[in-house]
């Protein structure tokens, strides 16, 4: 325990003995059933945020596709992609052409659907439901930010019924963040773990864990779960949050071994 909380301590970014990072980058989906719908071969979607694209809505765009995407696929912004006038514009890799025209919620729904999904259900019906999914998840992000725990749970609850096709690793990461703020820790743990199924590389849903086992005083996994979410991204040691329960881990560790 003493190596590994130095480490964590001294925030240095070098290879732990303790844990190596997890590495399955298998596709997660959010119900097995839909496993077999996806194109597997897109791992990244960029959408154009230069000038004209920004105009024409492209940043509600990236906002829109960041939320739906599965863990595996990666949606970030980029310069321009050409067609300037056609805009929104985003391009999916490898192999797939600029998609145009992408300005609206709906319609980023509607692309995004196209490229991952393989025809089972509507191109409509999936893109509605992970629509309906997001504005659960924006009213629920909202009560969290008002201290609402138990109405942001009830709202998580529902959009993760929904079962949409992507981004319910998102969901199950912050009801546990409402779960722990209600006290429900056991609750808060089985979202976290919920979560790194979907996601085995969320840094986030490690750090969720490491939150509920911390007041569960299960001290070393806190640290290996703190560990993991350092080594996945490193950058996470800037972070004022993050060095607060580094020291929070300290102070409770400390404590336990008074005499």
């Amino acid at each position: 325990m003493a190596g590994g909380l130095s480490f964590l301590c001294n925030i240095s970014g070098a290879p732990s003995p303790l844990l190596s990072s997890p590495t399955n980058n298998s596709l997660s989906l959010n119900a097995p059933s839909k496993r077999r719908w996806i194109k597997a071969e897109i791992q990244e979607i960029r959408v154009c945020t230069n000038r004209t694209c920004r105009r024409q809505g492209s940043l509600q765009t990236l906002e829109t596709l960041s939320g739906l995407a599965p863990p595996n696929i990666t949606v970030k912004s980029s310069g321009c992609l050409g067609r300037c006038g056609a805009g929104p514009n985003l391009v999916a890799l490898p192999g797939n052409g600029v998609v145009g025209h992408c300005g609206t919620a709906a319609r980023a729904a509607q692309v995004m659907v196209g490229l991952l999904l393989r025809g089972h259900d509507s191109d409509n019906t999936a893109a509605k439901t992970g629509l309906e999914m997001l504005a659960l998840r924006k009213r629920a992000q909202n009560e969290l930010d008002d201290g609402n725990f138990s109405q942001a749970e009830l709202l998580l609850s529902q959009a993760i019924k929904l079962e949409p096709f992507g981004g319910i690793h998102i969901l199950y990461k912050d009801r546990s963040r409402a779960r722990l703020a209600l006290g429900n820790y056991s609750g808060a743990l089985e979202d976290a773990t919920e979560a790194l199924t979907f996601a085995p590389q969320y840094p986030e849903a490690y750090i969720c864990q490491g939150d509920a086992f911390l007041v569960m005083d299960q001290f070393d996994s806190a640290e290996k779960s703190y560990l993991t979410s350092l080594q996945i991204d490193p950058s996470i040691r800037r972070s004022k949050s993050f060095k607060a329960r580094i020291a929070k881990l300290e102070e409770k560790l400390a404590a336990a071994n008074m005499p």
